[in-house]
């Protein structure tokens, strides 16, 4: 866990607008479900001490009981009430207090409490994969995007096809948003690679090159995780099938209203309804035989 003190977050931490005792994550006991919230920043084209918004919002929960987990991807223009800042986009959040305040806002949004965070960069996503030796992914058509903004260094050129992304390919897979769906088939790309990253970590020469794959992607990591609870998460993670793991868009298509607010086009969604649906969705994959399961047989994804 990087220092403090070394944090891109540390000014926004300090921010005498924010009451940081509320932000205070709930502590983990290893027996009841852990979500932990990912972030993916894009810091292309930022000054030293700016702060990107999330480019990537995930959360991970796993039951360690039923050893089931769920994926999450939310929308990142989904507006929500910011605590201490209002209403914005959810992807705004990390920009005004940091992780902490990302945690809390995604916490209240889905109506779990988030223990844990992992933020990291394109740098960061690129060394993962490499570590791991790639990932094998059925790239679903052609996807092509130059964009000069960042002198082509991360422009996007994928074949269809089952192909071997190397950690640039694969974040050209997990970006690309240039057609007709755009978010709402990036972040289901999100889940489909994310999923099939795990199914790789969980391989044998995955396992034996567990402490060269966490020294690659040290530099460019924050957590909160300490390195036991790493450790412990991992043991849990590797119980886990690749497979069984549940997908899901948040806000879900059934729930999500598309509308414009001060001019921006935005995703809105009632917090009441979105958290029964997550709870039932838990219920119906950790009780299969329960009533809740009878309404919905299938993994929910979109």
């Amino acid at each position: 866990n990087r220092n403090p003190e070394d944090s891109m977050f540390k000014e926004v931490r300090n921010n005498p607008n924010l009451a940081n005792e509320d932000l205070e994550p709930p502590k983990w006991e290893g027996k009841e479900r852990v979500n932990i919230l990912l972030l993916g920043g894009d810091s292309r084209g930022l000054a030293e001490h700016e702060i990107p918004r999330s480019d990537t919002i995930m959360v991970v929960s796993i039951d360690p009981v039923s050893k089931k987990a769920h994926l999450f991807s939310i929308l990142r223009d989904t507006y929500v009430a910011i605590p201490q800042h209002g209403y914005s986009r959810i992807n705004a959040a990390i920009t005004m207090g940091g992780p902490e305040l990302a945690m809390k806002t995604v916490s209240n949004l889905l109506g779990i409490p988030i223990q844990y965070y992992v933020y990291t960069d394109f740098k960061g996503f690129i060394a993962l994969v490499d570590a791991v030796g790639g990932v094998d992914i059925e790239v679903e058509k052609d996807m092509k995007y130059s964009d000069s903004a960042d002198e082509h260094q991360y422009d996007i050129d994928l074949k269809k096809g089952l192909q071997h992304l190397d950690g640039e390919k694969a974040l050209q897979y997990v970006r690309f948003r240039h057609d007709a769906l755009s978010d709402y088939a990036r972040t289901e790309r999100q889940r489909k690679f994310m999923t099939a990253l795990l199914d790789e970590l969980q391989s044998t020469s995955s396992i034996m090159k567990l402490p060269k794959i966490l020294s690659s992607v040290d530099p460019y990591v924050e957590t909160n995780l300490t390195v036991n609870e790493m450790l412990k998460l991992g043991v849990l993670g590797f119980d886990i099938k690749a497979s069984e793991v549940v997908s899901q868009q948040i806000p879900p298509s059934e729930l999500l209203q598309e509308k414009n607010i001060n001019g921006a086009s935005v995703i809105t969604v009632d917090p009441d309804p979105l958290h029964e649906f997550i709870q039932e969705l838990f219920e119906q994959t950790d009780n299969p035989d329960s009533d809740a399961a009878g309404e919905q047989t299938e993994p929910a994804a979109t």
